[in-house]
């Protein structure tokens, strides 16, 4: 594991102590861990939305409307559920 030094604002050192302190973590390594890992899924989350959004506006027609009728969209969404076996 690689050891880091980091300087804290006071605030940000004051609330690391209260989470030791409530037992909710036995080190201050621990906060700071888990801290970065809920920062890092955030950023999975956003780029994946991202992504999705991205590839939504590629899929409509320039005016940003979709051409395809009710039924057609609905059957798409079905088959989709179909490939990941939810439907």
């Amino acid at each position: 594991m690689t050891r880091a030094s980091i300087s804290l604002t006071e605030p940000n050192d004051d609330w690391i102590q209260a989470q030791i302190e409530s037992k909710e973590f036995s080190s201050r390594s621990e906060v700071v861990n888990d801290v970065l890992r809920k920062a890092r899924e955030q950023c999975r989350e956003r780029d994946y939305i991202r992504a999705k959004l991205i590839a939504s506006e590629q899929s409509v027609s320039k005016d940003g409307w979709d051409e395809r009728s009710k039924e057609d969209i609905l059957e798409s969404f079905k088959e989709k559920a179909r490939q990941l076996g939810k439907l």
